[in-house]
């Protein structure tokens, strides 16, 4: 019997309510030794007074040492195992802007990027660009004909956009064509079989003639293309644990994960308080709330260590409005490590606090790494955090006699 069969055959409803907060990239490292991480250093009043009152540990997304994307370590986190749902960034782009795919699409999704006269890549996101000029390149693109195929494109936010091929015998067993690194070219897209191959011809295609139309619009003077997905068949979390789920997202990405498990997606405006605010305006209607921060994650990969710790900051000073909703489990977690220091997502386990009416406290006092690191949780792997979080809600029934 699998996890999930086990949650279907263990579930009860009784009302219970529980909150997933997830700080996105929330683990981190010191810049020297000895010294404190971006959690460790920020002033967090209320995640330690939940700290106190509840049990920490640290989640680990994957398998020790894999460095996760934020697909698997979000699906991990809603309990699905990232080993055996494989899911491609493209189609969590596509559905995080509702962007219907359908059965002949592999959809993709996309950076604008910087390069030198030499085709080098000197900023794999362009600098971050205002929204209104993603739409505006994105809006250059859609002009582009692919033979054959058919191309959409869609602006994201920022640096991020999707493309969708849609035609036949089309595969997304593609690579990656950013190479995630600087001052070398984008990559050459390769299919593994021949669907996938027909799908490499027609993106290098698509990238040539995008280069073409860019070529003068720097900083946004050039793409890669990344996650090449078809749509997958997975069950929803209603079907899983039973439950109502709704996700309070700000960034598109997010918002494909939650559709993608079944969640209603609901407008959740632009901030965190607005987010809260949400939250409040359908707390009677939902059973379960996935609540999206992304500022932790962007601030690590921009390198901006102190910018990082304002954002923790920020984050702790909204966890009493939290709280004042009166939900029976409280959960605070990342879906991955985000370094300042590495700038990039990597491998080390992530700071997860429980808070819950029938949680047995460990005595930790401070929401930091190290004191997770001795917490009653220990280090469990990410997709546990749903039984976790259903049994403290009361929803799990015995196993067995």
């Amino acid at each position: 019997m699998n996890l999930h069969q086990l949650m279907r055959d263990l579930r009860e409803d009784n009302g219970s309510k529980i909150v997933l907060v997830v700080a996105d990239g929330l683990g981190g490292l010191p810049l020297e030794f000895g010294g404190k991480t971006e959690l460790e250093t920020a002033n967090t009043p209320n995640l330690n007074a939940i700290v106190r009152e509840g049990v920490c540990g640290l989640s680990v997304p994957v398998l020790p040492g894999i460095t996760p994307g934020s697909g698997p370590g979000h699906l991990g986190l809603f309990g699905f195992d990232p080993l055996e749902y494989r899911i491609g960034r493209g189609i969590l782009e596509a559905l995080g802007i509702n962007f219907q795919v359908g059965p002949r699409d592999v959809a993709v999704r996309g950076n604008f990027c910087t390069v030198n006269d030499a085709g080098l890549i000197t900023d794999r996101r362009a600098g971050r660009p205002a929204t209104e000029r993603c739409v505006a390149m994105c809006q250059k693109m859609q002009t582009i004909k692919v033979p054959g195929v058919e191309a959409f494109v869609e602006p994201v936010r920022e640096h991020r956009f999707v493309v969708v091929f849609r035609g036949d015998n089309l595969g997304d067993d593609v690579n990656d064509t950013d190479p995630q690194a600087l001052n070398v070219a984008p990559l050459h897209a390769v299919g593994v079989d021949a669907n996938s191959q027909n799908t490499a011809k027609a993106v290098n295609h698509f990238i040539a003639e995008a280069a073409k139309l860019l070529k003068a619009d720097g900083p946004t003077n050039m793409i890669t293309l990344r996650g090449f997905a078809r749509y997958p068949k997975i069950s929803t979390m209603q079907d899983i644990y039973g439950l109502r789920a709704a996700c309070v997202a700000v960034y598109p990405m997010y918002k494909g994960l939650a559709r993608l498990v079944g969640m209603d997606i609901l407008d959740a405006g632009a901030t965190l308080a607005e987010q809260i605010d949400t939250l409040k305006k359908v707390w009677d209607k939902y059973d379960f709330f996935f609540l999206h921060y992304k500022y932790t994650d962007s601030t690590g990969e921009d390198g901006n260590f102190g910018g990082k710790v304002e954002k923790i900051e920020h984050l702790d000073a909204e966890v009493p409005h939290i709280r004042a909703l009166n939900p029976d489990v409280l959960i605070v977690t990342g879906d991955h490590s985000t370094p300042s220091k590495m700038k990039s997502h990597s491998w080390h386990p992530v700071p997860t606090v429980l808070w819950a009416k029938m949680v047995r406290p460990d005595g930790a006092v401070e929401f930091g790494e190290s004191f997770c690191l001795r917490g009653g949780l220990g280090q469990f792997e990410a997709k546990y955090l749903m039984s976790l979080a259903m049994a403290h809600a009361g929803r799990l029934g015995k196993y067995g006699a």
